[in-house]
């Protein structure tokens, strides 16, 4: 029997070939914390009836059902594809590196047009009975990674979803062997893009990507369910360097306002010959915004440099995941 509480959760992902048609969970993540829940637009009859106090309760109805919420997770060396592809949009097949087991994924920013997940999520009652919601038609519309001093790295994604249903059975959650990236892995490299210089002093970094949709599309005929979320702004890349101030590198940066290409990496154990499990965000170009160095009493001054991520013309950002998965 499985145990009683949040030990006995579980969370399985497949990608939907469909807009909100369900596919059975194929992967499983280890996850921290979700915020998955069902969002329902009701109306209720006022009507005038004599002598009637309160309404009525079968005239109260479902006008539009949705759901979002988010997921918290530690970036491990497997299993992260289904959610990188959606934040990011382009259809990823691994590619295998020379004759190893090592494959490489490379997520180019695009369009997430066709971009949906099936997203189960298992919660045990008390009897450690576990009840399943599939949330169905995800949508990723922002991801969040953050790793610093002693910390292992972690994401961040904000989830729209068509609707949910509770029919569907809970797939048998198994889990490959897998680790988490983490901050002694981590290296943050400025410079001209594709041959960006190693900085020092680093302590923390994290990005954001946000995808701004449509997430409202509600028409007649269509029972009260939206229709697939469509891009409806452009992309926001944002992030923060914490560090201590051991150069003027990113500093000037700040002060000329040029642009610099950033590349944030983790590069865990060795798969095989030259590939290490990695991963690695490319920013093609980033300008700071503010937070240039101040100081602030008798210990090491610590600026903290926000930037956003900007378009070079020719280079898209993209994130690169090596492991062994042999699919997305």
């Amino acid at each position: 029997m499985a145990i009683g509480s949040g030990l006995g959760a579980q969370m399985g992902v497949a990608a939907e070939s469909t807009y909100g048609t369900y596919v059975a969970p194929t992967q499983f993540v280890e996850f921290t914390k979700e915020g998955l829940q069902l969002k329902k637009t009701t109306a209720q009859s006022a009507g005038i009836a004599a002598g009637r106090l309160l309404p009525l309760s079968s005239r109260r109805v479902v006008t539009q059902r949705q759901a979002s919420g988010s997921i918290d997770l530690e970036v491990t060396t497997k299993a992260m594809g289904l959610f990188l592809q959606g934040l990011m949009g382009t259809t990823v097949t691994p590619v295998q590196q020379g004759v190893t087991t090592a494959y490489l994924q490379t997520h180019t920013l695009t369009d997430t047009a066709g971009k949906t997940l099936t997203i189960q999520k298992g919660v045990p009652l008390t009897t450690g009975t576990v009840t399943r919601k599939n949330f169905l038609g995800c949508k990723i519309t922002s991801g969040e990674f953050s790793c610093g001093t002693g910390e292992m790295l972690t994401g961040s994604f904000e989830i729209d979803a068509k609707d949910v249903e509770e029919t569907s059975v809970l797939a048998a959650a198994s889990y490959p062997t897998m680790a988490p990236f983490h901050f002694g892995q981590m290296s943050l490299k400025t410079g001209t893009y594709a041959s960006e210089t190693a900085r020092g002093g680093i302590r923390k970094v994290s990005v954001k990507v946000e995808r701004p949709q449509d997430t409202e599309r509600f028409y007649a005929g269509a029972s009260g369910l939206k229709a697939e979320p469509i891009t409806n702004d452009q992309v926001k890349i944002t992030g923060s360097i914490e560090m201590d101030y051991v150069d003027t590198v990113l500093d000037d940066l700040h002060t000329s306002d040029a642009a610099t290409s950033l590349v944030w990496e983790f590069l865990g154990a060795n798969i095989a010959s030259t590939y290490y499990e990695t991963f690695r965000i490319t920013l093609p170009a980033v300008r700071f915004d503010e937070a240039p160095p101040v100081v602030d009493g008798f210990g090491l001054i610590k600026p903290t440099l926000s930037f956003t991520g900007l378009y070079d013309g020719t280079n898209q950002p993209k994130i690169e995941y090596i492991s062994t998965d042999i699919t997305v």
